[in-house]
């Protein structure tokens, strides 16, 4: 697996989708300012992924937020399977309890065929969530706070994106030239 090429269809997602069509208003500015921290895990089995994870929970602990304010976990090897990588989850959150980072980081996902429940395959709403690859986004809780308390209504950024998405529909998304 090419690692630079997985960054580089990771940012071009970044860049296009999340910040493009403002899925998250939060990301612009941590890439403008160069703080998203791009890991790419060569892990094929989710047991190294968690061994992965720690290292960049860890990591991004101890680092300084004005130079990594987030990390994007990308494990392109480990939990194709849509299902299995949220089952994963409760691993990686219990992870953050076991490393005492809990009320610090938290983690949020993303994955190439993202569906969320009760949702049709190829509804445009599960597109907020797609990512190139697998993906865990490990992020700093106080930075969510000073992000959430600069915007009023939260909430309403959820209900924008389905709104974009469904606007946007399916040739839209694939317009944006995106890896699959």
């Amino acid at each position: 697996m090419n690692h630079e090429q997985v960054i580089a269809d990771t940012r071009d997602w970044v860049v296009k989708a999340v910040i493009g069509l403002n899925l998250c208003p939060f990301a612009k500015s941590v890439h403008v300012n160069e703080r998203i921290r791009y890991v790419v895990s060569d892990a094929t089995e989710p047991e190294q992924l968690l061994k992965d994870l720690a290292r960049e929970l860890l990591a991004l602990n101890r680092a300084d937020p004005d130079e990594i304010d987030t990390t994007l976990l990308i494990h392109p090897q480990v939990l194709d399977d849509f299902l299995d990588f949220n089952d994963f989850l409760d691993a990686a959150d219990a992870l953050v309890d076991e490393l005492k980072l809990d009320g610090i980081l938290q983690i949020a996902d993303f994955h190439p065929r993202y569906q969320f429940d009760g949702s049709a395959p190829d509804d445009i709403a599960n597109y907020s969530n797609r990512s190139p690859y697998p993906t865990l986004h490990l992020l700093r809780e106080e930075s969510i706070t000073r992000a959430v308390e600069s915007m009023p209504d939260t909430a309403a950024i959820f209900e924008g994106n389905l709104d974009t998405l469904e606007k946007l529909g399916q040739e839209g998304w694939a317009a944006l030239g995106l890896k699959p």
